[in-house]
């Protein structure tokens, strides 16, 4: 790899000289500025991005780290993200996966935007332990240099637990996320609290994985188990997420058309995934702006980089609910 002192001793001057004429300092003529540049040209240089950035101490780059990408639920997120910091003149890249966590350490980034479960707690406190600035959106974490901007999922799961309740259930299933997951504990533990509260209601979990495909297949076992069919009282089932919830109904009509919607089940999600609302009928779910959320995590972590105070955050939640199916409701 070509570095300024390749470049330095073909142009035959000093390397502080090539660095000043790459970084445009006034401090060189823009005769030998023309000709350091002309050199690195030849040479195809390029700059160590990772050198430069521990000099400056900033690379105006900020890292999301995601558990994956998966699903429909990411993009309004990141674009509230991006909106904020492009006004403030910084990049986003988005990360996955355990080898990207090394970007912190390495300060390849300035500060970072975590909803990623494979961070362990223990691991983001020693970062910001040493300086390092971050916003998590996936836990509790309490730290000078950490801001929380956190979902209201007690709230939500409340709500969702409630609607169903309203419909008169008693005996209600609700399909978690993955084990690991903050946003899915919350709601677990919300909605058996509203269950053991009314006192002669019951819940059955369901464990899901906030994909599609687990939404299919929990529908699949159900309907053989006789939880959900077209005789008898609708089962009330709540998904931690529309995604799931989706699936469920996209296996039920392609397989089971005879068990309608909102007839034969009652079923609410979480998010309102755009998807939600062009349902037949609407899908019943918990709603909040991921687009705000997204924004509001980005201008937190901005003021912790410029040293400005900051408050923990919640983005609250409503309930959207589902059209009328005849006499009964999604």
């Amino acid at each position: 790899m070509v570095s300024i002192k390749d470049i330095a001793r073909q142009a035959g001057v000093s390397i502080s000289t090539v660095s000043y004429a790459l970084n445009g300092n006034p401090k060189v003529t823009e005769e030998t500025t023309a000709r350091i540049l002309a050199v690195a040209s030849e040479l195809n240089y390029v700059p160590n991005a990772a050198a430069r950035s521990l000099k400056r101490r900033e690379t105006k780059i900020i890292g999301v780290f995601l558990t994956d990408f998966s699903g429909a639920f990411y993009g309004d997120l990141l674009q509230g993200m991006k909106e904020v910091l492009s006004v403030k003149g910084y990049d986003l890249i988005v990360c996955s996966g355990k080898q990207s966590h090394r970007m912190l350490p390495e300060r390849l980034i300035d500060g970072a935007i975590i909803l990623d479960e494979t961070f362990d707690s223990k691991e983001l406190a020693s970062y910001a332990e040493r300086g390092h600035k971050l916003v998590v959106l996936d836990r509790e974490l309490k730290h000078a240099n950490v801001n929380q901007v956190l979902l209201d999922n007690k709230a939500g799961a409340a709500l969702a637990v409630e609607y169903l309740l309203e419909r008169g259930h008693r005996k209600l299933y609700a399909m978690t996320g993955p084990r690991g997951s903050f946003d899915s504990k919350q709601r677990l533990a919300a909605a058996t609290q509203v269950v053991e509260r009314v006192g002669d209601a019951s819940l059955t979990v369901i464990e899901g994985d906030f994909n599609k495909s687990s939404g299919e297949h929990a529908a699949a076992k159900l309907v053989m188990e006789g939880v959900i069919g077209p005789h008898g009282e609708p089962a009330a089932i709540f998904c931690f997420n529309d995604e799931m919830a989706i699936g469920m109904c996209h296996y039920l009509q392609r397989n089971h058309p005879d068990i309608v919607l909102g007839k034969h089940l009652h079923l609410i999600g979480f998010d309102n995934l755009e998807l939600a609302s062009f349902m037949q009928p609407r899908l019943a779910t918990i709603d909040y702006s991921k687009r705000k959320w997204g924004a509001i995590a980005a201008e937190q972590l901005m003021k912790l980089i410029c040293g400005q105070e900051v408050e923990q955050e919640r983005i609250y939640v409503s309930l959207i609910r589902g059209e009328t199916v005849g006499s009964a409701t999604l």
